[in-house]
């Protein structure tokens, strides 16, 4: 019994270690992002690559109007390009899908899959957004970017800022979950044994009918093959459908500005679908930097949790992993959208 305590005991350390690890690597992100001018710096570095790369796809626009055809592969490589460089600077869509991830216990194949579809939800709403404004309502070039960046990109903030208000208010609850589990537990392992020591003396439960019922509590059905209730399972699916639709509507609400300026730019140039394709272009390039965060994210997450004890002490450390993520993406989030008012 003494060996089992002590294996228990180490392996708490262990996730108090590993949890402590991801926290201080956020926190020393933090201190120099905001303390030391690492997020001018990198605003300053991914700026100069976007105007290299506009500078370069306007010529290449040239050459595509010209009819030089071979122009079209030029003008997608810049576009992924410049996809690749504006997600690589400060951005939501990397706040929300990284915090998401580490708040979350969420398969990475899954969520590299939501952070692609939502950087490809973002090129939508940009061909959505331009070709709506050019055609039903009239709009000229500067109110179409008026829209974009004054009304959607602060709607946007503020959207990620309450899906990282959910995720720390759901991680509250799950606190007091596991508190309530850990007393359960204790309490329960007295009556398992009884019930244990009535089963050996041969006492089985059964009905009017002489059928002895075995009841499932973990799948929500019974030996009859009836379903009495939603399995984890099922549920766990249902808000991650519910959680990634929020999420890709988060990001996709707000378009990258570069894709509205190139489909204004070849829509007046006539040529529609080079535009279309490369805003969509750019979305993958933003998408390379979102999956990698993902990937990171929940590489990060699992690390912390891979030493974990169960029941209610792996509740508790995941619970304090959602509360930080979503402190965090409330916070930033908040920070960025009061820059607007």
């Amino acid at each position: 019994m003494s060996e089992v305590s002590g294996e228990r005991g180490r392996a708490r350390v262990w996730v108090r270690l590993l949890l402590v690890v991801p926290v201080l690597a956020a926190l020393v992100l933090a201190w120099w992002l905001w303390g030391m001018g690492g997020f001018d710096r990198l605003s300053a570095w991914a700026a100069e690559g976007q105007r290299d790369v506009q500078n370069a796809m306007a010529r290449a626009l040239r050459s595509l109007r010209g009819g030089d055809r071979a122009a079209l592969a030029g003008l997608l490589g810049l576009c992924f390009a410049y996809g690749f460089f504006h997600a690589a600077g400060p951005g939501h869509g990397k706040l929300v899908i990284g915090g998401y991830g580490m708040g979350q216990r969420v398969p990475m194949r899954r969520l590299i899959g939501l952070a692609l579809a939502s950087s490809l939800a973002q090129s939508a709403t940009a061909v959505a957004l331009v070709y709506a404004g050019v055609f039903a309502f009239n709009w000229t070039r500067e109110r179409i970017t008026d829209v974009a960046d004054r009304l959607l990109e602060p709607l946007s903030y503020a959207a990620i800022a309450l899906v990282g208000l959910y995720l720390l208010i759901r991680g509250l609850q799950r606190i007091f979950r596991a508190r309530k589990a850990g007393r359960d537990e204790v309490q329960s392992q007295g009556h398992d044994l009884a019930h244990d020591h009535a089963y050996d003396h041969g006492h089985d439960h059964g009905d009017d009918h002489g059928h002895t019922r075995h009841h499932s509590h973990d799948d929500g059905t019974c030996s009859c093959g009836h379903k009495h209730g939603v399995t984890l399972e099922e549920a766990a699916e249902v808000r991650s459908l519910r959680d990634a639709l929020v999420l890709i509507g988060a990001v996709a609400l707000r378009p990258c500005t570069g894709a509205v300026f190139l489909l204004i730019l070849t829509w007046r140039m006539g040529i529609d679908l080079a535009g279309i394709a490369g805003a969509f272009t750019m979305g993958l390039g933003t998408a390379s930097v979102t999956m990698a965060v993902a990937a990171a994210s929940v590489g990060l997450r699992e690390s912390a949790l891979a030493q974990s004890m169960s029941g209610a002490g792996a509740a508790r450390t995941a619970a304090v992993i959602e509360i930080l993520a979503g402190l965090l993406i409330a916070l930033v989030s908040s920070q960025m959208a009061l820059r607007f008012l």
